[in-house]
């Protein structure tokens, strides 16, 4: 959840750190701070709230030095304050960044105590240091320490390491939390991923878990848990560096959403020819894999789940094998029973998802295989599957995710027909799926075209509390994502249910001060949908409602936006566009921090 950057260099540091928070910024933050080796010794500056304090402070009294690391902390132990934030120092002598937590860090801080150290802190943090600090009191090495103390620490770490004796040189360690390294000239960082780096380099490499690594301007030394000297493939980052940038959007989120007819494109791109399926996109063993599925588990979180509960509906009717749908965080903690012949399908965008991580882990090696739909390449659930699929919407800076959910069922679809294959689908099936596939992104182009109509939809939400929000079929998902979007964003409290539900308790609700949100396609299930519609209608409920049929029209309390016409498969997929777009303007008229909702963070990477 936290962010790391760290340089060893033989140019000032510090605005280089400052500008890797910036960019990390989108993951969700408390506090930022930074340590920097001086003339003077390790100087560091921290302050609570947002990255600007911490800048504005620096301007103040600027802190000069040419190997240094910074933090922004998103608190899991001990309140959000200045006292918290890191770096963290053992006295003078060393300062250390952590991103992830040490789960036995009271045992460990109670034995420290009892050898004399004092801790001003409430972080599972400090006791890293002080356990390197008593460590370098036998051992001439802080690479040495830092791979010897990291044993003892149980949980999730991704650190960054400096100590005064040695101002050339910056160590860095990884198990269970994203880190990656960003190589120079003259010059080597750290930080928690890519984006961070962008402006210094775009060459990097990428750690194992126990990895240790130790960095100075001219070089690179990295051992595994074996303490074997080990070498990493250095790779160069694939997408341009104007995709970090918001351009002409007042927000990452909205130019995310503006990019998703572009991304779907780049999704195909490669994994379709004319009518059928290249299904080598997913490896080499894909083939071989995919013949003896007889049944898919689905494990997700967020907005994720919520495309992984849409596939089941895809993979059941389309496929005819069975679907398990489940959220991460509660999968790894309940006794499974897993059938022959499962495929274990993760989806994620960062890739680094703690509990969906910890799930695969917890059975890859009773499941047939592993396959994830990711946004990230390198990332620790990409390497760890056995297949993958790439979800390849570059960037993702806003909390609200849009493109990458859109790009997940995308391949998720694909996926669909790989399956498919070997349970009897027509060719003529597929490619009637292919060609629906192709015309989506003017599809969702033309979506985006009812933007300012959408605008205007969202003004009678602005001092609303509460909405409800109905689909059903594989429109019931989207109507989840749908709420999920405005709680996150504009903090109105939103629930969703299928339509078919209302009566069975939360018609109870519905009065005038509840708007309520309905995705309602032409298809079979579209009569059955607006008799719900009239239940709340009935009980002076305003509907807004995104429709694909005629049958709708507007009337009193009744407002319809017609959406284009597409492919029935496509539809969750198209009616989640206008559902996005609602959201931000909501947020807008509330005055919200749009791309970073308070509390969340981007990128999930503790339980």
């Amino acid at each position: 959840m936290c962010g790391i950057v760290g340089a060893v260099a033989t140019r000032p540091v510090q605005e280089i750190l400052l500008e890797g928070l910036r960019r990390l910024e989108y993951r969700g933050y408390d506090s930022a701070g930074v340590a920097l080796q001086t003339e003077t010794g390790i100087q560091r500056c921290r302050r609570n709230g947002k990255v600007q304090a911490l800048s504005n402070a620096l301007q103040e009294q600027p802190l000069a030095g040419t190997t240094g690391i910074a933090h922004t902390r998103w608190a899991t132990h001990g309140a959000p304050c200045e006292a918290n934030a890191h770096p963290h120092m053992s006295s003078d002598r060393l300062a250390v960044v952590h991103n992830g937590i040490i789960e036995n860090f009271e045992e460990l801080k109670a034995d420290l105590q009892q050898h004399g150290y004092q801790f001003s802190s409430e972080t599972d943090t400090e006791v890293i240091a002080h356990l390197l600090d008593r460590e370098l009191q036998s051992v001439s090495s802080l690479h040495t320490a830092v791979a010897n103390i990291i044993g003892r620490l149980e949980g999730a770490y991704a650190l960054g390491v400096i100590e005064k004796a040695d101002p050339s040189q910056l160590v860095t360690a990884r198990k269970g939390s994203p880190l990656v390294i960003g190589v120079g000239i003259g010059e080597n960082f750290i930080a928690s991923d890519q984006l961070a780096l962008l402006q210094v380099t775009d060459r990097f490499m990428f750690l194992e878990d126990g990895d240790v690594a130790t960095l100075t301007a001219a070089d690179i030394t990295v051992t595994d848990i074996s303490g074997k000297k080990v070498e990493r493939e250095v790779t160069q980052f694939e997408h341009g560096v104007s995709a970090a940038d918001k351009g002409e959007f007042k927000h990452y989120m909205l130019k995310e959403t503006y990019e998703q007819p572009d991304v779907i494109k780049a999704c195909l791109e490669g994994r379709i020819s004319d009518d059928k399926l290249l299904e080598q996109c997913f490896g080499v063993k894909a083939a071989d894999i995919f013949d003896q599925v007889k049944q898919v588990q689905i494990i997700a979180c967020g907005t994720s789940f919520h495309a992984g509960l849409i596939a089941k509906y895809w993979i059941e009717d389309l496929v005819g094998i069975p679907c398990m749908v489940e959220v991460a965080s509660e999968y790894r903690y309940r006794s499974v029973v897993i059938q022959e012949g499962t495929l274990f399908l993760t989806i994620s965008q960062s890739g680094e998802t703690a509990d969906t991580l910890a799930a695969l882990r917890e059975v890859q090696s009773r499941v047939l295989a592993s396959l994830v739909v990711c946004n990230v390449p390198g990332s620790s659930l990409v390497r760890e599957s056995d297949l993958c699929l790439m979800t390849n919407a570059g960037p993702e800076i806003g909390v609200a995710s849009t493109k990458a959910f859109t790009t997940q069922l995308v391949a998720l679809m694909l996926t669909t027909i790989a399956l498919g294959r070997r349970q009897g689908m027509s060719e003529e099936k597929e490619a009637e799926i292919i060609c629906a596939l192709k015309a989506l992104p003017e599809q969702v182009q033309q979506a985006l075209a009812m933007d300012p109509d959408i605008e205007k939809m969202a003004q009678p939400f602005a001092e609303k509390h509460h909405a409800l929000f109905l689909g059903r079929g594989t429109l019931y998902p989207v109507a989840k994502e749908g709420a999920l979007k405005l709680k996150e964003i504009s903090y109105i409290h939103a629930e969703s249910y299928p339509a078919g539900e209302l009566k069975h308790g939360p018609l109870a609700l519905v009065d005038k001060e509840m708007p309520v949100v309905a995705v309602a396609p032409q298809n079979d299930m579209l009569d059955k949908l607006k008799a719900n519609l009239q239940e709340v209608r009935a009980r002076g409920g305003e509907l807004f409602v995104f429709a694909g049929s005629e049958k709708v029209q507007p009337e009193e309390g009744i407002y319809v936006l017609n959406m284009p016409a597409c492919a029935e498969i496509m539809q969750p997929i198209l009616y989640t566009i206008p559902l996005q777009l609602l959201s931000y303007h909501v947020a807008i008229l509330k005055g919200t921090d749009v791309d970073q909702p308070r509390n969340l963070a981007k990128s999930v990477t503790v339980e």
